[in-house]
């Protein structure tokens, strides 16, 4: 396949995989063609003596995107990812980065993508021991022969970048098993590489440390917009952290998707298995279930002016906006005929409650405390401000019912404005 076949996402594509396959051990060519006729792993294996772990696997990973892999264990995952930067040699297929073409490069151009374009986070942090926290985290930019300054300075930011200030010049050895991913992360951020490659990087530490570091991956990739992809067998963290997921079975990709189209419309019984303790109401979101503002009007119209838009709703209530349409506050029908009496006055020189917004991705188990407090539609807002929606209260406990009974799918489930 060449370069020109693959199909380009919305938003560039950073890798391609296309029609990956690795067999270990016996009869490579014999075990693909087999594969190809849909013979079972378990059938190749006892018919070629060899191990299918990954066939005819393909997909495009966009720029900025936290693409992840998960299935359950000898599912092919942590193989695939080490096709992506060839620490294990692809039986057949192609993968590249951008337009260049990772399984056609020589070891020479090979060395240079792993020390400048493609960082790897492993499980079990791959620290060296009789270095320091600063000197491990530097160790990538010692190789690639940045001078010592610039190479701690790099460091330095990339360790407080995940919350390590200060803990540089510590051995390893003393630092928790929290600490030490975080060194891991520190020195695969350190590389700046475009491309990062997190083979199960949390599944050793206990859940709240894991929590904590999903949460701390999750800012951090707001704000550096990092193209990773994310290896994990467990469908909560994916769901929690993922842009998009690959789920795998016996070396194939069963559904790829986002997380809520994963949960919602499973692609077969082994995914709806899979994915059935997944509680709902984490997958809700305010943006799927808002409705475009019923009553709105502008800070800078006199009182007298919103009266007839307020009165003429069929709520109580109006959301305020500016001129650049972000969301200043919301006005009660009785609070704007009481400040009536005592004259006419902008609509934005009145108190308005302000506290009352909710943004595009709050999720259902956010909403519904706001809910219960709100007697209003909540506003939705977009990361800059500006209202976009409201969830009326009506929507809001339809889609508390649905998510109890299971029956969410009948809810049209989004990812959220701000996750495009």
């Amino acid at each position: 396949m060449t370069t020109e076949q693959r199909t380009p996402l919305d938003g560039g594509v950073t890798v391609t995989v296309r029609n990956l396959f690795k067999v270990f051990g016996g009869n490579e060519e014999g075990a693909m063609a087999r594969a190809a006729t849909g013979t079972t792993k378990e059938a190749i294996q006892e018919m070629h003596g060899s191990v299918l772990a990954l066939s005819d696997v393909s997909f495009d990973v966009k720029a900025g995107e936290l693409f992840v892999v998960m299935g359950l264990s000898g599912c092919g995952k942590s193989t695939l990812v080490r096709c992506i930067n060839r620490l294990i040699e692809p039986s057949a297929g192609n993968v590249w980065l951008g337009d260049r073409e990772i399984t056609a490069m020589d070891e020479t151009e090979l060395r240079e993508v792993r020390r400048r374009s493609i960082a790897m986070v492993f499980q079990h942090y791959g620290l060296l021991p009789h270095r320091s926290v600063i000197e491990n985290v530097s160790w990538g930019l010692e190789v690639n022969g940045v001078e010592k300054r610039h190479r701690r300075e790099r460091a330095e930011e990339a360790l407080a970048a995940v919350g390590l200030q200060g803990v540089g010049d510590r051995m390893t050895d003393q630092l928790s098993g929290g600490m030490k991913q975080r060194v891991g992360l520190a020195r695969a951020l350190a590389q700046d590489a475009p491309v990062l490659l997190m083979d199960e990087p949390f599944s050793a530490l206990d859940p709240v440390i894991r929590r904590e570091l999903q949460d701390e991956l999750v800012k951090l990739q707001a704000e550096l917009h990092k193209t990773i992809i994310f290896i994990t067998h467990d469908l909560d963290e994916a769901v929690r952290i993922g842009d998009r997921i690959a789920i795998m079975r016996d070396g194939v990709i069963v559904q790829l998707d986002e997380p809520s189209e994963v949960v919602l419309s499973p692609a077969n019984d082994f995914v709806r298995e899979f994915t059935r303790d997944v509680r709902l109401q984490s997958m809700v979101t305010a943006a799927s279930v808002m409705r475009p503002p019923t009553s709105t009007v502008r800070s800078d119209q006199m009182a007298s002016e919103a009266l007839p838009t307020v009165e003429a709703a069929d709520g109580l209530y109006a959301l305020v906006v500016d001129s650049g349409d972000r969301y200043v506050g919301t006005l009660g029908l009785r609070q704007l005929r009481q400040a009536l009496q005592a004259g006419d006055q902008p609509v934005g020189s009145l108190p308005l409650a302000s506290d009352d917004a909710v943004q595009g991705d709050t999720v259902l188990d956010e909403l519904v405390p706001r809910g219960l407090r709100a007697d209003h539609p909540m506003p939705v807002l977009d990361d800059a401000g500006l209202l976009v929606g409201e969830v009326p209260l009506e929507e809001l406990a339809q889609a508390m019912a649905a998510g109890g009974d299971n029956g969410a799918a009948d809810v049209a489930v989004g990812r959220g404005a701000s996750e495009g």
